[in-house]
């Protein structure tokens, strides 16, 4: 019986093996990139970090408890050495700052806003490599195909060259020729197959697999009703916009809290300690208590002119980061425009394509009837074969064109994300993090958990 339990097995084996594997999908293509990318998990990690800013920030107006330990020895020239021990707990709080500790906190979370878009732009050229990458490796597979078809076509055109060779129908220059397009489509298929390794490599190190078997791509995403329509999505929706403003955003509370910075400061102190020091000769220990609390109020009047330097800068930023999201704004719409003068010129381009493919297949089969008469001659059959050949290229080219334009004008518009694309898969949710640090917790079981997921894969 335990024979034939491994012979089952074995045959179930065998059977798996025989079957074909499942053809990956486009969908399948982004699903693996956002799942393999290096680069998500690296900006994820830059969020987190900004997440760590807003608390830091919480925690800077939070009373600073702290203990001081000090030991002491003091000998003067022809005296006793003296020693003292002291142990003391020391407790402080900012009271009233004026407002820069709020403008510090509303700051950071400026900054988180604006990292958890550039998070999404992260995720829209990942997606967008993968999505680069598949119709690649499609194209370059349909290339080498057809250049097969081509050296199998040439090579019974260069037997049929041959045959009529040995009849006398035509000379050996002919058969040079023959010779001459043959070696060159030979060449042409080494180069396809050679363009389908470097494109497998790309879609490898986007998805961390080597392609198997790709399915057609899905129906052509649809589109706004005109180009205008197209830039007003994407003002709204494009994730390196919602940075800059966000960015803008905080470069407006810096200025407001490097003004603040000339305030007062209202802070409060408390404090207990022990001390211990020896007491006369014979070795006895004067042990002293001493508790202290007080109100501390400052304001720095001069600072060599460091606070207005500093407030000054601030506005240059804020300018700056205005300046920063009108040149992203306009970099946008020229993306737009850009990609949806592509897919134009991708669908002209196969239009006229395929005119050329019907007319050259007309041409193709015209010359080779009149070759057999002898009215054409073989470099003609040629011409015109290498005529149908490079149109059938040029339509494998612009069909990924236009493919592929589709998802540059989603990208461009910001719509290129797991979520509006519906893949169907579990996505990152960054206020999970951000909600378990933004108050600044002494502990966190999600930073415990963190953590020990950091040091199981050798981060820290």
């Amino acid at each position: 019986m335990r024979g034939l339990g491994r012979i089952a097995g074995l045959a179930l084996l065998a059977l798996a093996a025989a079957l074909p594997a499942r053809a990956e999908s486009l969908a399948d293509t982004m699903v693996a990139a956002y799942r393999h990318s290096a680069l998500i998990e690296q900006n994820r990690a830059v969020l987190r970090a900004a997440d760590e800013d807003v608390a830091a920030s919480v925690a800077a107006l939070r009373p600073v408890v702290q203990w001081i330990a000090s030991h002491s020895r003091q000998r003067v020239q022809d005296s006793v050495t003296t020693r003292s021990t002291s142990l003391t707990l020391n407790a402080s709080v900012t009271i009233y700052d004026f407002g820069r500790g709020q403008l510090a906190i509303d700051g950071a979370k400026e900054q988180v806003l604006a990292t958890r878009q550039a998070l999404v732009a992260v995720e829209q050229d990942v997606l967008l490599t993968a999505t680069q990458a598949y119709f690649s490796v499609r194209e370059a597979i349909q290339q080498v195909a057809l250049q097969e078809n081509s050296v199998e076509v040439l090579s019974r055109e260069r037997q049929a060259a041959q045959d009529r060779f040995d009849v006398g129908e035509i000379t050996v220059t002919d058969v040079a020729l023959a010779d001459a397009q043959l070696a060159a489509t030979r060449a042409a298929l080494a180069a396809a197959n050679g363009q389908l390794e470097v494109a497998r490599e790309v879609y490898l190190a986007a998805t961390g697999r080597q392609p198997g078997a790709l399915t057609s791509p899905p129906p052509l995403p649809s589109l706004p009703a005109s180009l205008d329509e197209a830039r007003q999505i994407a003002q709204r929706t494009h994730p390196s916009i919602r940075q800059a403003q966000r960015q803008a955003a905080a470069a407006e509370i810096s200025v407001a809290a490097a003004a603040a910075e000339r305030n007062p400061t209202l802070q409060g102190t408390a404090g207990v300690g022990v001390s211990r020091s020896p007491q006369g000769l014979f070795g006895d220990y004067d042990t002293r208590t001493t508790a202290s609390a007080g109100l501390e109020l400052s304001q720095t009047l001069y600072s060599g002119g460091r606070l207005p330097a500093a407030h000054r800068r601030t506005m240059a930023q804020r300018d700056q980061a205005r300046s920063g999201l009108l040149n992203v704004s306009r970099q946008v719409s020229q993306a737009v425009g850009e990609t949806w003068a592509n897919i134009a010129v991708a669908r002209a381009q196969i239009t006229a394509i395929d005119q050329q493919i019907s007319a050259a297949q007309q041409a193709y089969n015209g010359v080779r009837e009149e070759a057999l008469l002898g009215a054409r001659t073989t470099l003609d059959v040629l011409d015109a074969e290498q005529s149908l050949l490079q149109a059938r290229a040029d339509r494998i080219t612009a069909e990924s064109n236009l493919q592929l334009a589709h998802y540059q004008l989603l990208s461009a518009m910001g719509l290129l994300t797991v979520e509006n694309l519906n893949l169907g898969i579990p996505t990152y949710d960054p206020s999970q993090y951000y909600n378990a640090v933004r108050d600044a917790p002494f502990t966190s079981k999600q930073g415990e958990n963190l953590d020990r997921v950091l040091r199981a894969i050798g981060r820290n």
